[in-house]
């Protein structure tokens, strides 16, 4: 059987390609794609071919979609063609053949489709949020508002959050931020904006997420933690950036906490640091009771075979945060 699927053939070129899938396995489940997330700080590192990122080429990434299951390998046990899953590392294409632990079936048919694409990467968001352990009202800054951190603060809204901040030099993904539950949002670029932020705060924020992986925004995230607070490391770090540790993280007692997805427990689950899946159900209730909306997120949707004018486009800076490829008529 034959695939469509978006291929990085080199770096800055992304192709839409026709591949051979293989005989099925025993524990394996070929899924229809409905839509797949663009994980838009991650691909634009791989297609660059950026530091911890991979020089090899070609290479397909694409791991946060919603499907329909077509058949099931004999040893399934999980699933059956006509379910509604979510495809944990899969790639962006038309069908994808997976191992049937990579899939979590979608109970609620209420959900919409475009809300379920973005599951998966949202719960890098919540386990971000979690690692800091957050009461109510405790002040909390995010910091970066991709995906990850347009989540994470969505969540710590739901976590009594306040004052809830949000800081990007986009002012669009700032104005996001604010219709979405941020009290204020700042670009760190702007003169005086620490002061602003313990002014709002009393003194520096309890708990920061860090959602982009720059080292410079780290900087900034350390200057407006108060005393004591912690830090959550979100984003993924592809360039090396100096740190004044002594001053920003030792003297004032700071705590800084991992969060890779990878960092995760693989099965038990315990507070503050919930397996992926476990939390991939959690936030399939929040939407089955409408806590939550990731709608709000999209700014575009993509037929596949405009990739290669995507991805340029990605390389050249977008303001959207969410972008789907839709692949119903692939």
């Amino acid at each position: 059987m034959k695939t469509k699927q978006i291929v990085f053939t080199a770096p800055g070129c992304a192709e839409y390609v026709e591949r051979e899938l293989g005989e099925l396995g025993e524990e394996e489940v070929l899924v229809r794609t409905l839509y797949s997330l663009v994980s838009q700080g991650t691909e634009k590192a791989f297609l660059r071919a950026d530091p911890n990122a991979g020089k090899t080429f070609p290479k397909s990434l694409g791991y946060c979609a919603v499907s329909r299951v077509v058949e099931t390998g004999s040893a399934v046990r999980t699933c059956r063609a006509g379910d509604r899953v979510l495809v944990y590392h899969g790639f962006h294409a038309s069908y994808v053949k997976v191992h049937e632990t990579q899939l979590l079936k979608i109970e609620d048919e209420r959900i919409d489709d475009r809300d379920a694409a973005f599951v998966i990467v949202a719960a890098m968001g919540l386990g971000g949020l979690r690692r800091l352990a957050v009461e109510l009202g405790e002040s909390v800054a995010i910091f970066g508002m991709g995906l990850l951190g347009i989540t994470a603060l969505q969540f710590a809204r739901l976590s009594g959050a306040c004052p809830l901040v949000a800081f990007d030099l986009n002012p669009n993904r700032r104005a996001l931020a604010r219709s979405l539950g941020a009290d204020d949002a700042l670009s760190p670029a702007e003169e005086g904006y620490a002061d602003r932020a313990k002014y709002l705060t009393g003194g520096g924020f309890h708990a920061v997420v860090e959602g982009t992986g720059v080292g410079a925004a780290l900087d900034n995230a350390l200057d407006v933690t108060r005393p004591g607070g912690r830090v959550s490391l979100l984003g993924c770090t592809r360039v090396a950036h100096p740190l004044d540790f002594y001053n920003k993280v030792h003297r004032p007692g700071i705590t800084l906490l991992g969060a890779h997805n990878m960092a995760r427990p693989q099965f038990d689950s315990r507070p503050h640091v919930w397996t992926n899946f476990d939390d991939m159900r959690a936030i399939l209730r929040l939407l089955s009771y409408r806590r939550i909306s990731f709608l709000p997120l999209i700014g575009q949707v993509r037929v596949p075979e405009e990739c290669s004018a995507f991805y340029r486009e990605l390389l050249a800076g977008t303001d959207d945060v969410g972008v789907l490829f839709d692949w119903r008529q692939a």
